[in-house]
């Protein structure tokens, strides 16, 4: 993996000042919105065992790496659970050129909750899995894929907790949760090749370029990727700073009001290029990536990524609880 990518890069960046545009429900909708506001409950109450267990079920499937079964199994399931949980779903199917030249079939999984509405809340993650554990001390083993139970399942493991509550209390506006495709399929760092631009998160960069709606535009995003690691310390991100200062503020606040400082530390940490810079370069919505930063790691992230130790070991449920209920009080103080 370079250091263009999921290396956390120092260097300031000047915070830009932004306004979240707010569109209005579709004119002449009355009865639709009406319903959707009757819908409207406190902030419900995230369950980090059913977090866990969306994470863990993800890793038994094995390594969902693009054009296996396992990846194709995987899909079926995260697709299938969407449509449980009440949301309109759609699996966006695309072959997109890997750093390789490979053509990977990838699938970006959609799921929509009060898909009438225009005015929209994003929340995203990937949920594939590393092809090549390039970082694993064993030499031997850096060509097989991992586990990515951190990286990528916890996110998705989130998400999906939050999909199924969302879907029990219901909204009073648009939620899209997008599980992103081929993020980590970027060029690995064990190998002797020339750098190439833009190997990574090639799902979100498909979807950026040719959205499941015309002219799709929502509020804000918020990426999840890596929430899952005990002890995690999630700090301000560049790009999340400069394109989206004001929610970077709300989302550690919030956590800081809900007694999770200890994971939000209210600090810049580095800068590094996601989904979220994806989603904001095309669709021009402000994103806030939430990710695991460790200055104490040589990766920045910690001595498991990329290696097959991002297992099942990594997964602490007060983590996942700590971004689970911060991401659900700020979605839920929405109007």
């Amino acid at each position: 993996m370079t250091n263009q990518f999921k290396i956390w890069a120092g260097g300031a960046l000047t915070a830009s000042l932004l306004f979240f545009a707010c569109s209005s429900p579709k004119g002449g909708d009355s009865s639709s919105k009406s319903s959707v506001e009757a819908k409207k409950v406190a902030t419900p109450f995230f369950n980090a065992d059913s977090a866990y267990a969306y994470v863990e079920h993800q890793v038994n499937f094995g390594p969902r790496v693009p054009n296996t079964p396992e990846h194709k199994a995987c899909a079926e399931y995260l697709a299938a659970e969407m449509k449980r949980f009440g949301a309109d779903v759609i699996v966006q199917e695309a072959e997109v050129r890997a750093f390789d030249n490979t053509v990977l079939e990838a699938k970006n999984i959609i799921a929509q909750f009060n898909p009438e509405l225009n005015n929209r809340l994003l929340l995203f993650a990937h949920w594939d899995s590393r092809p090549f554990a390039d970082h694993d001390p064993d030499k031997s083993k850096r060509d097989q894929p991992i586990d990515g139970a951190n990286d990528g399942a916890s996110g998705v493991g989130v998400l999906m907790e939050l999909a199924r509550l969302i879907g029990l209390a219901g909204h009073n506006l648009g939620i899209d949760i997008i599980f992103f495709d081929a993020e980590d399929y970027g060029q690995p760092d064990h190998r002797d090749l020339p750098y190439q631009e833009d190997t990574w998160c090639l799902g979100s960069q498909y979807w950026g370029k040719y959205p499941h709606k015309e002219d799709y535009y929502a509020r804000y995003g918020i990426l999840l990727d890596m929430v899952g690691a005990k002890d995690a310390l999630f700090y301000h991100e560049g790009f999340s700073l400069q394109n989206a200062p004001d929610l970077v503020k709300r989302i550690w606040n919030t956590a800081a009001d809900l007694g999770y400082s200890n994971y939000f530390v209210s600090e810049r940490g580095g800068t590094i290029t996601d989904d979220h810079v994806y989603v904001n370069k095309y669709r021009r919505i402000p994103c806030v990536d939430i990710i695991q930063f460790n200055p104490a790691s040589n990766s920045s992230f910690g001595d498991y990524w990329h290696t097959h130790a991002d297992d099942m070991s990594n997964i602490d449920k007060k983590t996942l609880k700590a971004v689970g209920q911060t991401l659900l009080e700020v979605i839920y103080q929405e109007k």
